[in-house]
């Protein structure tokens, strides 16, 4: 079976979040947890990540196959499953560590990042503020943190922040879920 494997590096507010909507995505082959656009050196830690003195943010880079979904399609459902609008937070978490952002691999991925962008921006009152920025480093996060929702769901974060944000993503995008 051949596959047309690329990478996606997405940061949407808390990794838990965007890393539950992107699981459930048909032609995601992995989806892992992590940091990435700080300046803080050496591998960063989730307490230190927390802190927002790294320049970190949260992010997932997805490993999908392109000839089932696209990387188009990949952020269109990235954009309409968080607030791209909100400058440094997401619901209740704030700082820079949860900023909205598209870490892109090479120039292709950037061109298409700025197209879905302006085309999206249409569809929301307020203005995008959603950092588009080179993939510079990706630091894996702690193994506590990864398949976080599919472990925890029961949680009351999970329960109250991350099954309302699948609720949406069923709704808006059932023709490209597993």
């Amino acid at each position: 079976m051949n596959k047309n494997l690329q990478i996606a590096t997405l940061g949407g507010g808390c990794f838990w979040c965007t890393e539950a909507v992107f699981q459930e995505v048909k032609g995601v082959e992995k989806v892992v947890s992590g940091y990435s656009g700080g300046n803080a050196p050496g591998k960063p830690t989730y307490r230190e990540i927390c802190s927002g003195l790294t320049g970190h943010t949260e992010v997932i880079q997805i490993t999908f196959d392109a000839e089932i979904i696209s990387f188009e399609d990949i952020l269109v459902i990235f954009m309409t499953t968080h607030d791209p609008t909100t400058l440094n937070r997401q619901g209740a978490d704030r700082g820079t560590q949860y900023r909205s952002v598209i870490y892109y691999h090479d120039k292709h991925q950037q061109q298409i990042t700025e197209e879905v962008l302006k085309q999206i921006q249409p569809f929301y009152d307020d203005k995008i503020v959603t950092e588009i920025s080179p993939l510079e480093i990706f630091y894996e996060a702690e193994q506590e943190h990864q398949n976080y929702y599919r472990e925890n769901a029961q949680q009351g974060y999970c329960s109250f922040v991350i099954a309302p944000k699948l609720a949406k993503l069923r709704k808006l995008h059932a023709d490209k879920l597993k």
